[in-house]
């Protein structure tokens, strides 16, 4: 699934090839996940002033209204001055002045919405929830501590949850949980004040080396220009189960939590 890193790659790709263009025609594929919202028609004249993210959303802000894009679990963007016919797999075409935008996504799970504001119920029943930005000032350690300990789960699954902090998908949490010598199936609220501020460092300093390499390309996500993500060359126990482990060499063990493979060191990630 395209996380946090690669959702802002896409994001900044869209911003540089689309912003300050009116949109001429949109066109619908197969259904995705939920519908569009709105007349693809009534899209038409309005003019793209701005592409911010929240979490996994990129939000196409126009001057009257906004588009959130969601790239679900296999969805990537491509942004072309014109597109070739579209492929079994194109869902969203979307042609400026500027140039196009098109999603595909092979399983489905992304979308496209429209909403009159931020503000609309559209628009707050997806982003209303999510937690503070990670790359951003809100994120402080004494934030990420006092999160935590209203917690009881383990702390891989608050972390998925993104409820305390936005954005940290399972390739980092992973990650970030070994920088910080943290076992991924301890219970959040048991995390001391020490342990949660090398944890609030780790992730930061995962999710920056992440965004500078292009994100991670395990399957399916490339960015808006067909470019691959690096990151995946760089992991220290993400996807790497019975290899040794970069700081003592034990084999890196691999568990499910929620349905998600986690990677950890059993020696040098402490219960």
């Amino acid at each position: 699934m395209p996380e946090l890193p690669e959702v802002e790659v896409t994001r900044r790709g869209i911003d540089a090839a689309l912003r300050g263009g009116l949109i001429s025609s949109v066109r619908l594929g197969k259904p995705l996940r939920w519908p569009l919202g709105c007349d693809p028609q009534a899209l038409l004249g309005r003019r793209i002033t701005d592409v911010q993210r929240r979490g996994k959303y990129v939000l196409l802000l126009l001057d009257d209204g906004v588009l959130l894009l969601h790239l679900g679990m296999s969805g990537s963007v491509q942004c072309l001055p014109s597109l070739p016919p579209p492929g079994v797999h194109d869902h969203f075409d979307l042609h400026t002045s500027e140039g196009c935008l098109r999603l595909n996504d092979p399983r489905r799970f992304g979308a496209v919405v429209y909403a009159p504001s931020l503000d609309d119920e559209r628009a707050t029943k997806l982003l209303g929830r999510l937690g503070v930005e990670p790359l951003q000032a809100a994120f402080t350690p004494e934030h990420l501590h006092a999160g935590l300990k209203a917690h009881r789960t383990s702390i891989k699954q608050v972390l998925l949850e993104g409820e305390v902090v936005v954005g940290v998908g399972n390739i980092y949490a992973s990650e970030a949980l070994f920088l910080a010598r943290i076992r991924p199936t301890m219970a959040a609220c048991r995390i001391s004040k020490p342990r949660s501020a090398r944890l609030h460092a780790a992730i930061i300093a995962v999710l920056t080396q992440a965004l500078n390499s292009g994100g991670s390309t395990l399957r399916n996500f490339s960015g808006t220009q067909g470019d691959v993500g690096r990151y995946q060359q760089l992991v220290r126990v993400y996807g790497r189960e019975g290899q040794p482990c970069p700081q003592c060499g034990a084999p890196i063990r691999q568990i499910r939590q929620g349905q998600r493979s986690t990677f950890f060191c059993n020696f040098c990630q402490k219960p």
